[in-house]
């Protein structure tokens, strides 16, 4: 893994030394924009609206339109006017029950690897978290952008978790409200039914990501076979508008308890190794 940055956690008089590493990765197959006669390429230009001139890099500002048309120009001295200090640390502002915290706010882990020295106050301060049932609230400045972030116990190890600060949550009195106010006490007693036969243990490596893996092979099929006349592509199903709950449900925990059907518990199937369908071409 590659270390996006070297630095400290920082509460009260305690400095611990870490290192931060993005805990996820998504590897994306990248496609061009190709002109169908020749397949060639298609680049980007940069063209003005107001007369379809290109225009080069050193002519072009960065501006905010506060009016239809209008605009405030910012220069790049204006940005480091308000740019955040760099400090290299976790700054903790204050320690929270987990449970109190709006799930929405999380939304991107890193792990926090101990550096030489900080093993001690390191590991004081998961057990501390891991005791309390607490995590600590913190701002960070990551790529000179700060970010509210949340360092918590994982395992045998703390992950600094970015978070949305709250005012860009959009507020829930935007959304309709669902009109039905109860559930009956059959359709409550065949829904808890229908989760109860669908709960199985935890285990990640049964979740791939289907999409990602069927467009590889797609790919290696037309590289392969580029001639192949492939099947239409499937028909979506259409939502509809559920009628008789009750018939829905007992439909849906007689396929839950069919050992023919998808949802019965089978042996996990390990997900195929990654294979980027560029490789083959390396490797010939």
């Amino acid at each position: 893994m590659k270390v996006l940055w070297k630095g400290a956690i920082s509460f009260g008089l305690v400095s611990i030394p870490v290192s931060l590493y993005p805990a996820t990765h998504r590897e994306e197959l990248k496609f061009r924009l190709l002109r169908v006669s020749d397949h060639s390429p298609v680049n980007y230009k940069r063209v003005a609206e107001a007369d379809g001139k290109e225009v080069p890099w050193d002519h072009i500002v960065k501006g905010y339109e506060y009016e239809k048309g209008k605009f405030v120009i910012i220069k790049e001295e204006d940005f480091k006017r308000v740019d955040v200090e760099a400090t290299q640390t976790v700054d903790i502002m204050n320690f929270v029950a987990l449970e109190d915290v709006d799930p929405l706010l999380f939304y991107k882990p890193y792990y926090l690897e101990v550096a030489k020295g900080g093993d001690k106050a390191y590991v004081l301060l998961r057990d501390a978290l891991i005791d309390s049932g607490k995590i600590a609230i913190a701002k960070v400045v990551i790529r000179a952008r700060q970010h509210l972030a949340a360092v918590k116990p994982q395992d045998q190890g703390l992950t600094l978790e970015l978070m949305h600060f709250p005012s860009e949550l959009v507020d829930l009195s935007e959304f309709k409200k669902p009109a039905e106010r109860t559930v009956g006490k059959a359709e409550m007693r065949m829904a808890r039914q229908l989760i109860s036969s669908m709960t199985t243990e935890w285990k990640p490596e049964e979740y791939t990501d289907d999409y990602h893996l069927a467009l590889e092979k797609l790919i290696e099929e037309k590289i392969e076979h580029p001639d192949k006349t492939l099947p239409k592509p499937a028909k979506k199903r259409e939502a509809s508008n559920v009628i008789d709950l009750v018939s829905v449900l007992q439909k849906s925990l007689q396929q839950s308890k069919s050992p023919t059907k998808a949802g019965a518990k089978k042996p996990a199937k390990k997900a195929p190794a990654h294979r980027h369908p560029a490789s083959r071409k390396k490797a010939a």
